[in-house]
């Protein structure tokens, strides 16, 4: 007789434990339990079927793994989280006694961050579990940096310790200290949530968010508690990380941080990069804002050094002289040193990034600069950016913290100013002089500091974005600024691009309407002077006008007859339907040679669009029904597009036309 089978013990409820009975296996609280899956990256899974899976009548919401909740269970985390258990209970039945030093004496001597500043725990392992690799863990870096970042610039509550929101700014500087030296960072963008950042570290490309520096407001509706179990692991993360970044390029992991400067606002100025040179074994050197100290030679290294060169400089001679004789013996063709080309093989392609010869380092954009930044502007994200592209002199105003190149507005050094604020003149004196708000303070009357360059912050953007210097002229203070796009988006083929001509875009129907509103509208102007003058003569003389108006009635009847041409038809009608419906009287209006052209390119194109759709019928109707509505939804989802992108380039024209009418 064959075994009975039971119910829940075969198939996809063996499969599946629902979180009940796995909080029940395991012997943790639901606290814990959350702490341990969000550690392990152990997360709910939906079964196909809940009833089959769910052992009891009522259905479970909540299902995980069984081997997930297995393998929890050799978790070291787990003894740890017991024995905190029986600790907290311990203290509990002391003081349900009444014995208030048996509780004190069993909270001292347990191993409490508050009382000694060591974890009770360590996530180590869990990082080296979860992360094979180096770049597994840089391709989960981005979360972790926007979770940190966000934290970074919290206030401190009672959900939201102090101590971890200084640990969260003190990895976020040292990681931005990394992108700074290594010249990792790529773009940026400055959204409407934030500044997103990209940079580029061994291959991997990592986007992040950073708020902006406002006062955040701690609302009830969001749950710190599991926020804070992630961060608690991205902070680990995060270490683990900086530590292998610093070291693949000699540097001492922490650097040195100043507890002063820092509380003074110096932030990235409180850190002192120090370098690990591997032939000293171990001696350190200083770095200070990127650059290394400079250090007198060894006397014996540099000998050996001498002799090194000398040896190589007899061996070139050498080589020179085979090298001669190669050459005349020879005659092949030489290669030529140009640089292989990409095409797209067919029209509309991907357009692939072409290779040339850059005689200009993005990483060092600005590098020769020295800048200045009024006290209105983003000091943090400027000042990042900044260094992270070769600058190495930025001063600001005192108000804005410690750190600076210098304080004073004034310096002759300075050679980029960036504002923000608008150019107001204020009023002026007796003598005829004024003063803007840019320069009020300390620059005499309606003046700026000779060969100083003044521009706004978007410009720092958008230099970085295009790896090139953009004009200043566009950038000044009050000049209306370029549309800020994001690098991170790539213009498809046909798709609206704000940074293109508009005529180098539109379609050819596009050019031909707008060409045909502007004639129009030239004619309306043209019809409302002569019904001007019209109104005039109608005052003086009201028996020559219904004569004058009987005559033109005759001609327009004349030349309806005598004129076959549809267009000038179609024209003429519409004509006398405005006017009517405007209660004007119809003025007979000759179409231009201009006009006609147009109106016949508009028939033709219409006659090219009909005979399109119907070939494109005809050929869906080879498809088969699953096709042809795959194919149907493929033709929405692109007309909704085009519709979109024509609708943006005729706003775009209507706003061109405007600003060149008030010109």
């Amino acid at each position: 007789m064959p075994k009975i089978k039971k119910k829940g013990q075969a198939g996809a409820a063996k499969n599946y434990i629902t979180r009940t009975q796995a909080v029940k296996k395991l012997q943790l609280s639901l606290p814990d339990f959350r702490k341990l899956c969000i550690w392990k990256g152990i997360y709910p899974r939906e079964p196909r079927n809940k009833k089959k899976v769910s052992k009891s009548t009522t259905a479970s919401t909540t299902f995980y793994y069984t081997k997930d909740i297995q393998y929890l269970l050799h978790e070291p985390l787990l003894q740890k989280f017991r024995d905190q258990k029986v600790l907290e209970k311990k203290i509990s039945r002391a003081l349900g006694r009444g014995d208030v030093s048996d509780a004190a004496r069993f909270e001292r001597h347990a191993a409490r961050p508050e009382a000694t500043g060591k974890p009770r725990y360590t996530l180590n392992h869990v990082i080296r579990e979860r992360y094979p690799t180096f770049n597994d863990a840089l391709r989960d870096l981005d979360d972790c940096l926007s979770m940190l970042f966000l934290f970074a610039n919290l206030p401190s509550t009672s959900a939201v310790p102090a101590k971890m929101i200084a640990r969260c700014e003190r990895l976020c500087l040292e990681f931005q200290h990394y992108l700074i030296v290594s010249h990792s960072l790529r773009k940026s963008f400055l959204s409407i949530k934030g500044i997103y950042y990209q940079a580029n570290i061994q291959g991997e490309d990592i986007l992040w968010l950073v708020p902006y520096k406002f006062n955040q407001r701690i609302v009830g509706d969001v749950d710190f508690r599991i926020m804070g179990t992630f961060v608690e692991f991205y902070m680990t993360l995060l270490g683990f990380v900086n530590y292998r970044l610093y070291s693949s390029i000699g540097l001492k992991y922490p650097p040195k941080f100043d507890q002063l400067k820092d509380e003074n606002g110096a932030e990235l100025g409180a850190f002192s990069l120090e370098g690990v040179n591997m032939a000293t074994q171990g001696e350190t050197k200083a770095v200070t804002n990127g650059e290394e100290q400079q250090q007198g030679p060894d006397p014996k290294v540099q000998a050996e050094v001498d002799k090194i060169i000398k040896q190589l400089k007899e061996d070139e001679s050498k080589s020179d002289e085979t090298a001669k004789e190669d050459a005349d013996a020879d005659d092949e063709e030489k290669p030529t040193d140009s640089i292989d080309k990409f095409e797209p093989v067919a029209p509309g392609g991907d357009v692939l990034p072409q290779p040339a010869y850059s005689s200009s380092d993005p990483s060092q954009l600005f590098a020769n600069f020295t800048f200045y930044l009024s006290r209105e502007t983003p000091r943090q994200p400027l000042e990042f950016i900044l260094r992270a592209f070769g600058c190495k002199r930025i001063g600001w105003d005192s108000v804005l913290g410690e750190g600076a190149f210098t304080y004073d507005e004034s310096d002759p050094s300075i050679t980029h100013h960036i504002i923000d604020r608008p150019v107001v003149q204020a009023a002026t004196n007796e003598d005829g002089d004024g003063q803007d708000n840019q320069t009020a303070q300390k620059v005499g009357p309606n003046q700026r500091y000779p060969g100083r360059i003044y521009v706004q912050p978007q410009w720092v953007w958008d230099c970085v974005n295009d790896e090139e210097l953009k004009s200043p002229e566009l950038y000044a203070p009050g000049a209306a600024l370029p549309p800020h796009l994001s690098p991170f988006v790539k213009a498809a083929p046909g798709q609206y691009d704000p940074t293109l001509p508009l005529e180098a875009q539109q379609t050819e129907a596009e050019a031909i309407e707008a060409d045909l509103e502007d004639a129009e509208k030239d004619d309306a102007e043209e019809g409302s002077d002569v019904e001007n003058d019209m109104d005039v003569d109608e005052a003086e003389d009201d028996e020559e006008e219904e004569e004058g108006d009987e005559e033109d009635a005759e001609e327009a009847e004349e030349e309806d007859v005598e004129d076959d041409e549809e267009e000038s038809k179609t024209l003429q009608r519409q004509l006398e339907l405005e006017a009517e419906l405007q209660g004007k009287k119809v003025q007979n209006k000759k179409v231009d040679s201009k006009t006609k052209a147009k109106l016949e390119q508009r028939k033709a194109l219409e006659k090219k669009a009909r005979e399109e759709a119907e070939d494109l019928e005809r050929a869906k109707g080879m498809l088969s029904k699953k096709k042809r509505k795959l194919f149907e939804q493929m033709q929405y989802t692109n007309n909704k597009k085009s519709a979109q992108d024509e609708k943006l380039r005729a706003k775009r024209r209507k706003l061109e036309k405007e600003k060149a009418q008030k010109a």
